[in-house]
């Protein structure tokens, strides 16, 4: 046996002549690469598994897609999950965690509004990096946060303008979950409407996770709307789209246009109370691109031919792929590198060129409509044609003006991002 000195306190072990012509190596020595960790947090259990747990499945098929290419900088990628449980301040925890103690490199995570404003003081008092691949209300900019969903002037406001022109609505219905997303694109709607001189025929909301509709679907059809807009999101959909089809509110005279409701929220609805009624994204399943075919194909290989892919899966999904390319340019996964190579990122994503836009770090992304299918899927009955340039804060008020209906908003629910009062309860004992 001879023992060799590589490295100090480092033994290799040979043992040679154990079979005639034939060598045997007990140990060697290897250049073992540290994997690069990142963070996956999104709810899988609580009112917004509906939703968010196919953000996950995305993150992990690039992740996994990227691995099987070799890794970045030749190192695998490894992954933690932390279920933010459909709870705010789970989420803050969670990230919490995943920053001190495994050390994550960047965090893909979140879905609404009130868990990425719970989360990024967080995100900012580390110094981090969050992704976040979901449509939101704007009105905001952080230095720590890269938007990879769309900002208002690239999903309600192209809405608002098509069912205006298209279906001739001028009397608008507004509805949604009582949390801060809703209420904010609300604001951002109302503000549209007098620009175009709509009338604004109602607005209530359904407070979060509850599945009471009946009594804001009684007042849609008092009001009898030319199209309500819809920002009610996770399980009380499947109460506000029956009460809608049981009380006669049918898309043939008041369609709902949905900024929540996608092929996978489709899967668990059933078709006699969505067909007909509109969504607007940034991404349908039904696009007709090789780009998305493959994206497509891959999405079901992995996770079976039952499955849908939606704007949530292909924003997550773009979301690790910039990451990655941000990786690749700045040559490491430290975080204010990354965050810096990020800003100069593009993609060719399933639904179109995708781009981080510098100034705002948001994305440049094309904006498209859907008609709900028998099937489960859309029909895309409209399309910007081009990616449109993000502006997180619209240009009917002023950041300041914003930033205050904000800080009210906030206030006004003791100091937390969703009304913790259900009002359709207390409207029912009254």
């Amino acid at each position: 046996m001879k023992i060799r000195w590589l490295l100090p306190g480092l033994i290799v072990l040979g043992v040679t002549g154990l079979a005639a012509g034939g060598w045997f190596a007990v140990g060697w020595f290897r250049d073992v690469k540290s994997p690069i960790v990142v963070g996956i947090l999104h709810s899988k259990t609580g009112a917004m598994a509906i939703s968010e747990s196919s953000m996950i499945d995305a993150e992990v098929l690039a992740l996994k897609e990227i691995n099987a290419r070799g890794g970045l900088l030749g190192r695998k990628i490894e992954w933690v999950i932390a279920d933010g449980e459909s709870d705010w301040p789970t989420y803050a925890r969670k990230a919490r965690q995943l920053i001190r103690e495994n050390k994550v490199s960047v965090i893909f995570g979140c879905w609404t509004s009130a868990s990425r404003k719970t989360t990024l003081p967080v995100i900012e008092q580390e110094d981090h990096m969050l992704i976040y691949p979901m449509a939101y209300e704007g009105l905001e900019l952080s230095r720590n946060v890269i938007y990879t969903g769309a900002a208002p002037n690239q999903q309600i406001i192209p809405a608002v303008k098509w069912s205006y022109d298209n279906l001739k609505a001028r009397k608008f219905f507004l509805v949604g979950s009582d949390y801060i997303w809703p209420h904010s694109i609300n604001e951002i709607i109302k503000d549209q409407l007098k620009a175009l001189k709509a009338e604004l025929a109602g607005e209530e909301y359904i407070f979060f996770g509850s599945s009471r509709a009946k009594g804001v679907v009684e007042k849609i059809k008092k009001a009898k709307p030319d199209v309500i807009l819809s920002a009610v999101v996770g399980d009380s959909n499947l109460a506000f789209y029956r009460e809608l089809h049981d009380a006669g509110v049918l898309p043939e005279r008041m369609p709902v246009i949905s900024f929540s409701i996608a092929e996978d929220e489709l899967r668990k609805l059933p078709p006699r109370d969505t067909v007909g009624h509109f969504s607007a994204w940034n991404y349908f399943q039904s696009l007709d691109r090789p780009e998305n075919q493959a994206f497509v194909k891959a999405f079901k290989a992995e996770y079976g031919q039952d499955r849908v892919t939606t704007d949530v899966i292909a924003a997550s999904y773009n979301s690790v792929r910039l990451w990655a390319q941000a990786v690749e340019e700045a040559g490491t996964e430290d975080i204010k590198p990354v965050r810096d190579a990020i800003r100069r990122q593009s993609f060719n994503a399933p639904e179109g060129v995708v781009s981080v836009d510098a100034r705002t770090q948001h994305t440049w992304r094309p904006v498209y409509i859907g008609k709900a299918r028998a099937d489960g899927q859309f029909d895309i009955v409209w399309s910007s044609q081009k990616p449109i340039r993000p502006v997180p804060y619209p240009m009917t008020r002023t950041k300041a003006a914003w930033d205050e209906y904000l800080s009210d908003l906030y206030r006004g629910w003791r100091n937390t991002w969703a009304n913790p009062v259900d009002q359709t309860a207390a409207a029912t004992t009254r």
